[in-house]
């Protein structure tokens, strides 16, 4: 039998609707969870989730499976989804291991990053600034931890990339505790400073002690709160 249009073209259309519900489902646990709403350790309802977000179990199980890969979601047979906990032990040792690679990072990125790439980040950085002016503390964070990734990606060492990728997925939570009062805010946003204006020199050194202060008072500004 001959397919009509409509059946020719419904496929793909169901597709992409398909892969943006599950995008949005996927960023809005995801934010949830990195603003403390589904709190670490505690187990998640499906039923009063689905309730909340208007949306059916399965493309809420899809979007839990996605984040139980990125590390921020545990599943258990028999039990279900819970938000993820870790020790402070387990915090402390990612965020030795993220410093020491974003010390690396910040070294190669001097070296090999163009001029455009830089730029970027730059633009980065001012964006993530009129967030701070703003008070908007989830998209400021967001913007942060982009920078974060992008220095990283000027490297130009794709399993650097993936290593530092799958460690900061884990600590999303963490790290955005981490900006919580107005002190520890404005401490870390003057750090950013300092970290950007020596990428754009191209001071290594500079660059590589920026971020090994950054990241040493992130375990700082959150060692209370996780311990």
């Amino acid at each position: 039998m001959k397919k009509t249009a409509t059946s020719a073209t419904s496929s793909p259309r169901s597709a992409i609707t398909r892969h943006s519900l599950h995008d949005a489902i996927t960023s809005h646990l995801r934010d949830m969870i990195i603003e403390g709403d589904l709190e670490p350790g505690k187990r998640i309802y499906e039923g009063p989730l689905c309730e909340r977000l208007g949306v059916s179990r399965t493309p809420l199980r899809e979007a839990l499976r996605y984040l139980a890969s990125e590390g921020l979601v545990d599943l258990t047979p028999q039990r279900g989804a819970s938000v993820r906990q870790f020790s402070a032990k387990d915090i402390r040792d990612m965020l030795v291991l993220i410093r020491t690679l974003e010390e690396l990072a910040g070294r190669l990125a001097c070296a090999e990053a163009s001029d455009e790439e830089i730029a970027g980040v730059r633009e980065l950085h001012d964006q993530m600034l009129d967030y701070y002016r703003q008070g908007n503390r989830l998209d400021y964070y967001k913007t942060n931890q982009r920078i974060h990734s992008a220095i990283v990606a000027l490297s130009h060492n794709e399993s650097l990339i993936q290593v530092h990728a799958s460690l900061q997925s884990k600590l999303k939570r963490v790290r955005f505790i981490g900006h919580e009062g107005q002190e520890k805010w404005a401490a870390a946003v003057a750090e950013h400073e300092s970290m950007i204006d020596a990428l754009e020199r191209r001071e290594a050194h500079a660059l590589v002690s920026a971020l090994s202060e950054h990241l040493a008072h992130a375990w700082e500004r959150v060692r209370d709160v996780v311990s």
